[in-house]
């Protein structure tokens, strides 16, 4: 199999039901969750580990043709129970993001976001453990899923590397990865991650994963749970957060302009 050049990395949150149209945007059934991952197998592509990302971008060895990488953010329990299934099935790998002093409890940071103003369970340390020894990897998401700019230097230095020490403890293993919560940075906390001791860092900025992109903003689409599994196609076949047809229908239409412009000069 041929290798690849580019790599697009799906990032989903809450596997469950949706109650309203704000959760529509971050939570999927568990029906249309497994019709994502049966729709990408069906187009050839296949889920990779995080560190064979990470090492492929740092000049190691080749990823084939149609790898992609599966993140979840927040640690919510129903990944565990709609989501680790499916990829078992497949034997794909993935990838969840966890924050740190909320393990066990409940996403408190939506409540005031959330219409409903209704918080939903996150994972235990047993069921991460237990799903650890499944195959799943776990890295940092911060200690409460604040928003990075915003702190002062003691405190972004807390989040960063507090969630590390204390996921280290429970996993038994360093965390060298770690996605920004609400994909907010800069370059202060580019540089405050890096001094933290991370090797790398996920963001919410679209776009493919090509082995010169910045392994401190390595880029992730957002999966909405709305997302048809063809519209989920569309995303990664462009690389977007726009899986929309107009998009698609623009943008081919734009590479063809292109080629004609070119043939005739």
């Amino acid at each position: 199999m041929s290798a690849t050049a580019r790599v697009p990395a799906l990032m989903y949150h809450r596997v469950g039901d949706a109650h309203n149209d704000w959760e529509a945007r971050y939570a999927i059934s568990p029906e249309n969750f497994a019709a994502h991952m049966q729709a990408l197998a069906r187009k050839g592509h296949r889920a990779i580990g995080i560190d064979a990302l990470v090492d492929w971008l740092e000049g190691g060895p080749p990823l084939p043709e149609g790898a992609i990488l599966v993140t979840f953010d927040d640690g919510f329990r129903g990944v565990r129970d709609h989501a680790l299934p499916v990829m078992e099935k497949l034997q794909w790998p993935f990838t969840v993001f966890l924050v740190s002093d909320l393990i066990g409890q409940e996403d408190i940071w939506t409540r005031a976001a959330n219409p409903a103003g209704v918080t939903y369970p996150l994972l235990d340390a047993e069921e991460i453990r237990d799903m650890q020894r499944r195959g799943v990897s776990f890295h940092s998401h911060t200690r409460s899923h604040a928003s990075l700019p915003t702190l002062d230097a003691e405190q972004l230095a807390e989040q960063l590397a507090g969630s590390r020490q204390a996921l280290s403890a429970l996993l038994g293993h360093g965390v060298p990865y770690i996605a920004y919560p609400f994909g907010h940075l800069d370059d202060r906390v580019e540089a405050a991650t890096r001094a933290a001791g991370y090797r790398a860092a996920f963001s919410t900025q679209s776009g493919f994963n090509r082995r010169d992109v910045n392994r401190f903003r390595i880029r992730r689409i957002d999966v909405y749970g709305t997302d048809t599994p063809a519209k989920l196609l569309r995303k990664v076949r462009l690389g977007c957060n726009d899986g929309s047809l107009g998009h698609a229908a623009r943008y081919y239409l734009d590479r063809l302009k292109s080629r004609l412009l070119g043939a005739s000069r």
